[in-house]
């Protein structure tokens, strides 16, 4: 068995290199179609954050364990709150355009969660992966009486 890969980058003003990034890791992960989209438009979301919001310097972190792809996004300012987070999830934005990128960010991930680990922000996304993705193939060999 491989050691598990873990995708990390600088978070800079070329937000398209972070997505084709995060694209190329949740795509071997196992996402695919819209989930996959609904990834990569998330995470720019939280890096545009990031650059607007939070100091203007943070990281994108991916990982995977058996079933979940995880992303955090981090910032060095630290000003991101669980009550933005819960805000964001509860009121939809306003016609300013006010957080919507959490409103989003929401809506397009399974899990959204927020700590504050060395002062800093980070936003933890996380997405389920397909089943098959964390289940070996059946390779045959059956030797019960049912497969006779």
């Amino acid at each position: 068995m491989h050691a598990p890969f873990h995708l990390r980058c600088t978070i800079t003003n070329n937000l398209a290199l972070i997505r084709d990034l995060v694209r190329v890791y949740a795509r071997h992960a196992g996402l695919s179609g819209a989930r996959l989209d609904h990834l990569v438009l998330a995470v720019n979301e939280a890096a545009a954050n990031v650059l607007e919001h939070g100091g203007g310097r943070g990281t994108v972190t991916a990982y995977t364990d058996a079933a979940v792809l995880t992303v955090d996004v981090c910032d060095t300012a630290g000003r991101l709150r669980a009550v933005h987070l819960a805000d964001a999830r509860l009121t939809r934005p306003t016609g300013t355009g006010r957080q919507l990128g959490l409103w989003l960010i929401h809506r397009l991930c399974d899990e959204v969660g927020i700590d504050h680990p060395q002062g800093g922000s980070r936003l933890r996304l996380r997405m389920r992966l397909p089943l098959a993705t964390h289940l070996r193939p059946w390779q045959g060999g059956d030797s019960s009486p049912a497969a006779s």
